[in-house]
């Protein structure tokens, strides 16, 4: 039995005094709330109306059990609103790329602190972003998608050490030149670009361009790869902003197929406390363009549902 319901029905009759008035209050047909009454009065052990006249008047039992069933509703309402402010005010852990700008974030944090709104940000390679709010342990991520497709674009680019005097970057131009002596420097890539549908495209890209299978070298610590590329033995597949924080030369790929896409997704139960989330976000990424708004996950597995569009 829900014994709220069937509470809900009895003081709702009790005061209106109607079983049709009662029924009309809680947008219940009468019947229904006919057998609620019914079925609290045989849990009871007596019966809470007097039937028998025109006029519903209430029993001995039912004078007396009324101040009790009040209080009981309206403790569990008390229950309810405490739950919807604890809620509201519980920290929103936000998924983000782990080569997010630090100041961006910091942003984030206090936007939410102006709102009300505690904001927890972890740095989590994009599968695991993915995940996280598809269990409940986020309230908002970016999620890779095609960049054809996505809310969010960010170009990615080569990063070195040196400039290099060249606009953008096509895959082929890094092909090794005849005659020259030393092998040319590999092409490092991090765990946010060795995802999916991403790194698929890179790999048929770079063999389309000649670049011999050796050249890219993936799963690269962050900070190593930043080190090795300004040691200048490497060159470092990144984003603009990551590369100026990092104090390196950096060219866009021309083939923007290559670049990144994000979507921003948020978990329902956080939809209206984080509307205001995305654009914030999409700038500590270094975004490119105009967002089309946060998306709500709405399956149980939002890998399922981006990989129609990835």
């Amino acid at each position: 039995m829900d014994l709220v319901a069937h509470l809900e029905a009895y003081v709702a009759v009790a005061e209106e005094g109607s079983f049709s008035k009662a029924a009309d209050a809680l947008y219940l047909a009468q019947p229904v709330l006919s057998r609620r009454i019914k079925v609290l009065e045989q849990h009871l052990g007596g019966e809470l109306f007097d039937r028998s006249r025109r006029q519903i008047t209430s029993t001995d039992l039912g004078v007396q059990l009324l101040p009790y069933a009040k209080d009981v509703l309206s403790r569990i309402d008390h229950l309810r609103q405490v739950a919807r402010t604890a809620l509201a005010s519980a920290a929103h852990t936000v998924g983000v790329p782990p080569d997010s700008d630090p100041a961006a974030l910091a942003r984030v944090i206090r936007a939410g602190t102006q709102r009300g709104v505690t904001i927890s940000v972890r740095e989590l390679p994009a599968d695991d972003r993915a995940s996280g709010l598809a269990d409940g342990s986020l309230a908002f991520a970016l999620l890779r998608v095609a960049p054809e497709t996505a809310s969010y674009r960010v170009p990615l680019g080569l990063a070195t050490a040196r400039p290099w005097g060249r606009r953008s970057v096509h895959l082929d131009s890094l092909r090794p030149r005849r005659g020259a002596g030393d092998d040319p420097p590999p092409i490092l890539i991090t765990a946010e670009d060795d995802v999916g549908f991403a790194a698929e495209r890179f790999d048929k890209a770079a063999a389309r361009a000649g670049l011999a299978a050796g050249r890219v070298r993936r799963g690269e610590a962050t900070a190593t790869a930043v080190a090795e590329t300004l040691a200048g033995r490497a060159g470092l597949l990144c984003t603009k902003p990551f590369a100026l924080r990092h104090g390196l030369a950096w060219a866009p790929l021309a083939d923007s197929a290559l670049h990144r896409g994000y979507e921003p997704a948020t978990a329902p139960r956080a939809a209206a406390a984080l509307d205001w989330l995305a654009p914030l976000v999409a700038d500590a990424i270094g975004a490119a363009g105009t967002s089309r708004g946060p998306a709500v996950a709405d399956g149980p597995d939002p890998r399922a549902r981006l990989a129609t569009r990835g």
